[in-house]
């Protein structure tokens, strides 16, 4: 059975504890694991590794040892309690074996978790967990928690928020990684450790609010904001002499720019993670809403230019190119 993000959502909140298992997958190794962490503590409890509820086989093991899987399934724990299985990082090696230990699941045995990658649409481990009339399949897509994970994630860190607050927390949420915005969560339960269930004010989140990167990258984004054609080739050569790749400049131009068009669409909404929040408002001001949109399709296609298996020309270059011609667009009228 295929889960679309609110169906995997409402399965996180109430499991199925009687369903062979569930697969999740996506190509942001980060947010597949937060969502399988999620769905193990909700199904599983806290305490399941301690009572050895929980088995877990990467799946490099799995494809030298093909009877782990089985072996887990079958197993009779000491504790009471659901039990699971959990295959991390497969791939189409070990498909057929999970597909094999699927059809001799029975009701009662462990249930069957497994993380991986993007998965085509031919993939046969996708079409056996999304094909099973008691499993589910669940792609982990690059979006940022919705307003109902985010109140949940508060619960649990035993935080509070509302109005303004929770729409900046939002905003926040947009702007990190998943793994970045729960660490900020939790600096804030810290933060708020000696007044616990009290309200969040917009301070405690300033106060909070990781830091943007290194500066020579917002340098980089800057100068391309600010259509400064003719500094962008030695700051390129500056950031590839580091060690920067392209992709992760490519992603946090993204980012940038994201923010740019979220501030010019919402100008009295707050920026988090900019060091100065001035220069962004400028810069949203001077691109406008059309050029931004344009500007982040431009990027969307770099990105997937860079990730192609049959890119041959230097990524460096690509990513160079790209950011030369948003200078120029941004400067045209």
């Amino acid at each position: 059975m295929k889960l679309g993000a609110r169906d995997g959502a409402a399965l996180v909140a109430k499991p199925a504890k009687d369903a062979l298992g569930l697969l999740l997958y996506g190509g942001d190794a980060m947010r597949v694991a937060l969502k399988r962490q999620d769905y193990l503590k909700a199904l599983l409890g806290l305490a399941a590794d301690e009572e050895m509820r929980l088995t877990r086989i990467p799946a490099a093991d799995l494809k030298r040892e093909p009877a782990l899987l089985m072996d887990a399934i079958k197993a009779v724990g000491f504790f009471p309690g659901p039990r699971a299985a959990f295959v991390e990082g497969a791939t189409e090696l070990v498909a057929q074996i999970i597909i094999d230990t699927m059809r001799d699941w029975q009701p009662g045995d462990a249930q069957i978790v497994v993380s991986a990658g993007d998965l085509k649409k031919t993939s046969k481990l996708l079409k056996a967990f999304e094909g099973h009339r008691n499993a589910h399949a669940w792609g982990i897509f690059d979006t940022p928690p919705d307003r109902a994970e985010i109140e949940r994630l508060l619960r649990e860190a035993n935080l509070r928020a509302e109005g303004a607050t929770l729409g900046a927390l939002e905003d926040l949420a947009r702007s990190l990684d998943p793994g970045d915005f729960r660490q900020t969560l939790e600096k804030l339960a810290l933060y708020k450790l000696s007044d616990p269930g009290t309200q969040l004010s917009l301070d405690d989140i300033a106060a909070c609010a990781p830091a943007s990167v290194e500066a020579d990258v917002d340098d980089i984004l800057n100068v391309v904001a600010e259509k400064k054609v003719a500094q962008i080739g030695p700051l390129m050569r500056r950031l590839q002499s580091q060690g920067v790749t392209a992709v992760t400049l490519c992603i946090m131009a993204s980012r940038h720019f994201r923010t740019l068009h979220r501030t010019v669409c919402s100008p009295g909404a707050p920026i988090w993670g900019v060091r100065d929040r001035d220069r962004v408002m400028r810069q949203s001001r001077d691109w406008g809403v059309a050029k931004l949109e344009t500007a982040l399709g431009m990027l969307t296609d770099t990105d997937l230019q860079l990730r192609s298996a049959g890119q041959t020309a230097p990524a460096m270059a690509i990513m160079e190119r790209t950011f030369i011609r948003l200078a120029m667009f941004g400067e045209s009228r």
